[in-house]
């Protein structure tokens, strides 16, 4: 990097005044910019910012008079992330941004988790904060961020609430001379993503070699609800060009309650942005479930199941259930506008469906994929194949047709 790294410290001054200014001589100490924003609303910051609360606030759409008329966490917040965030991404549009570091306990970690979660991935995001011991999923979301507990509280500097916040600041800037856009290895060729479950691991590792083979970088996705987010979340910001959702269990679990679950976006981004994707229906016909130790829950004991380990239990769909699934599917994909493929394995949609599997159903596998194929629009084209989901020939083909649906779509944009 030519130029000093700008790191952003966002933080409610008025409580956390002094914690800041110390962040920001740790920054330029480690040969870093700060810029420190004031996310807080009622008290007034305890020193100077680059980015003052008021200017926070009309960059949300508030003035803080009106915010200040009658304070209340519920209506500032969302004021003051929308406009941090706003701020944030035009310096990042301008080059002026390299990095954030938050601090907070359990206020100021949603909300300075929220602005990170608005930044590009790759871009260092490090959270200082008093509960990062804890379950951190709904503030790290699917973004890449960095949980950095502060052990202390961050209420008033000490010998070693000082060591963390310095390492915090080291760490960023560290990061950010190092950071740079997630590009392709190779070349112009746009980065491939690949959905993975347990039960189709081996099919993924050969289809990652395949595309290494021709030339083609991947993003391997483990699709328990925040991976398939994730690279949908990449497609959006122009990262992933092609698409092979090799695992569509996000989707089963979604219908029924298990905890791969996606969200009501999963398997519609694709579609709306136009990419070539190449899809199969991998680990779809299960769900996951936790559970307590090798117990069965009495709602599926008539199922055919599974212990994926000793606390996920993974029951097979009946075939109404699977029919509710594939319409789903169907239903997801209406959208398509560019080149996408259904590819389905007779044989088995994972290592627990194929024969001698714990989950084996011809006859139930056999309807389900019919239901898919019948539930595809007709934008979406349909190959069937005599092979498990897992088999060599199978991922070869699934690999080789994704390649020519790229190169088919750049050669009409030529």
């Amino acid at each position: 990097m030519s130029t000093t790294p700008v790191i952003a410290i966002l933080a409610t001054l008025d409580t956390k005044a002094q914690e800041a200014s110390f962040v920001a001589d740790r920054v330029r100490a480690s040969g870093g910019d700060p810029l420190i924003v004031d996310i807080g609303v009622v008290g007034e910051g305890g020193c100077p910012a680059d980015l003052d609360r008021s200017t926070v606030a009309r960059a949300g759409g508030r003035e803080l008079s009106s915010l200040l008329a009658s304070p209340t966490r519920q209506e500032a917040s969302p004021v003051m992330i929308a406009g941090a965030s706003s701020l944030l991404a035009t310096r990042l549009a301008q080059g002026g941004l390299h990095g954030a570091i938050g601090m907070g306990g359990t206020q100021g970690t949603p909300n300075c988790c929220a602005i990170m979660r608005s930044l590009p991935y790759g871009m260092p995001k490090i959270m200082v904060s008093t509960i990062a011991s804890g379950d951190v999923g709904p503030f790290v979301d699917i973004k890449d961020i960095t949980m950095m507990f502060s052990v202390g509280d961050i209420l008033g500097l000490n010998p070693l609430l000082r060591s963390v916040l310095s390492n915090a600041a080291a760490a960023a800037v560290g990061m950010a001379q190092v950071a740079g856009p997630i590009v392709s290895g190779e070349g112009q060729r746009p980065l491939i993503g690949v959905t993975n479950l347990g039960v189709l691991t081996e099919g993924t590792m050969h289809a990652v070699e395949r595309f290494r083979a021709r030339g083609w970088e991947t993003i391997v996705f483990h699709a328990v609800g925040s991976g398939g987010r994730a690279m949908e979340q990449l497609m959006r910001e122009g990262v992933i060009g092609g698409v092979f959702d090799y695992a569509l269990g996000e989707i089963s679990d979604e219908c029924f309650g298990g905890l791969r679950a996606g969200d009501e976006h999963r398997l519609t981004v694709a579609a709306e942005l136009g990419l070539p994707q190449v899809l199969c229906p991998g680990g779809s016909e299960h769900i996951g479930l936790m559970v307590e130790p090798d117990t069965v829950p009495d709602a599926w004991t008539d199922h055919l199941h599974v212990f994926h380990n000793p606390v996920i239990f993974a029951p097979r769909l009946s075939q109404e259930q699977l029919r509710t699934v594939a319409q789903t599917i169907g239903a997801r994909l209406q959208g398509v506008r560019g080149s996408a493929v259904m590819m389905l394995p007779r044989k088995g949609v994972s290592r627990y469906s194929v024969a001698g599997g714990p989950l084996h159903d011809p006859f139930s596998e056999a309807a389900y994929l019919d239901a898919i194929a019948d539930a595809m629009p007709p934008t979406v084209q349909v190959e069937q194949h005599d092979a498990e989901a897992e088999d060599s020939c199978f991922v070869d083909a699934c690999v080789d047709r994704l390649i020519g649906l790229i190169e088919e779509a750049a050669g009409a944009h030529e």
